[in-house]
Protein backbone atom coordinates (compact mmCIF):
# COMPACT_ATOMS: atom_id res chain seq x y z
CA UNK A 1 0.00 0.00 0.00
CA UNK A 2 1.26 3.45 -0.78
CA UNK A 3 0.26 5.01 2.55
CA UNK A 4 -2.64 6.80 4.15
CA UNK A 5 -4.94 8.93 2.02
CA UNK A 6 -4.64 12.65 2.86
CA UNK A 7 -7.67 14.15 4.61
CA UNK A 8 -8.12 16.71 1.84
CA UNK A 9 -8.44 13.94 -0.75
CA UNK A 10 -10.85 12.00 1.47
CA UNK A 11 -13.04 15.10 1.71
CA UNK A 12 -12.97 15.60 -2.07
CA UNK A 13 -13.94 11.98 -2.70
CA UNK A 14 -16.79 12.23 -0.19
CA UNK A 15 -17.99 15.42 -1.88
CA UNK A 16 -17.80 13.84 -5.34
CA UNK A 17 -19.76 10.80 -4.15
CA UNK A 18 -22.47 12.94 -2.56
CA UNK A 19 -22.80 15.21 -5.60
CA UNK A 20 -22.83 12.19 -7.94
CA UNK A 21 -25.63 10.61 -5.91
CA UNK A 22 -27.58 13.88 -6.02
CA UNK A 23 -26.94 14.23 -9.75
CA UNK A 24 -25.21 17.62 -9.35
CA UNK A 25 -21.64 16.58 -10.19
CA UNK A 26 -20.38 18.59 -13.16
CA UNK A 27 -18.52 17.05 -16.08
CA UNK A 28 -15.31 18.86 -15.10
CA UNK A 29 -15.57 17.55 -11.53
CA UNK A 30 -16.22 14.06 -12.86
CA UNK A 31 -13.10 14.26 -15.04
CA UNK A 32 -11.07 15.47 -12.05
CA UNK A 33 -12.40 12.60 -9.91
CA UNK A 34 -11.56 10.02 -12.55
CA UNK A 35 -8.05 11.44 -13.01
CA UNK A 36 -7.35 11.48 -9.26
CA UNK A 37 -8.78 8.02 -8.61
CA UNK A 38 -7.06 6.53 -11.66
CA UNK A 39 -3.77 8.10 -10.58
CA UNK A 40 -4.10 6.37 -7.23
CA UNK A 41 -4.75 3.03 -8.92
CA UNK A 42 -1.77 3.48 -11.24
CA UNK A 43 0.55 4.25 -8.34
CA UNK A 44 -0.80 1.21 -6.47
CA UNK A 45 -0.12 -0.97 -9.51
CA UNK A 46 3.39 0.45 -9.80
CA UNK A 47 4.07 -0.22 -6.13
CA UNK A 48 2.79 -3.79 -6.44
CA UNK A 49 4.95 -4.44 -9.50
CA UNK A 50 7.98 -3.01 -7.70
CA UNK A 51 7.35 -5.23 -4.68
CA UNK A 52 7.01 -8.25 -6.97
CA UNK A 53 10.34 -7.48 -8.67
CA UNK A 54 12.02 -7.06 -5.27
CA UNK A 55 10.66 -10.41 -4.11
CA UNK A 56 11.84 -12.05 -7.33
CA UNK A 57 15.33 -10.66 -6.83
CA UNK A 58 15.45 -12.16 -3.33
CA UNK A 59 14.49 -15.58 -4.72
CA UNK A 60 17.45 -15.72 -7.12
CA UNK A 61 19.89 -18.56 -6.41
CA UNK A 62 23.47 -17.68 -5.47
CA UNK A 63 26.12 -17.91 -8.21
CA UNK A 64 27.18 -21.45 -9.15
CA UNK A 65 30.82 -20.76 -8.22
CA UNK A 66 29.79 -19.98 -4.65
CA UNK A 67 27.74 -23.14 -4.36
CA UNK A 68 30.53 -25.30 -5.83
CA UNK A 69 33.06 -23.66 -3.50
CA UNK A 70 30.92 -24.61 -0.52
CA UNK A 71 30.84 -28.21 -1.72
CA UNK A 72 34.62 -28.27 -1.89
CA UNK A 73 34.83 -27.17 1.73
CA UNK A 74 32.81 -30.16 2.98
Amino acid sequence: MSGPVPLELQAKVASWRLRAAEGTLSLDEMKEAVAVLRGGRLSAATAAASAHRTAAKRAVAPPAEDMLGELGEL
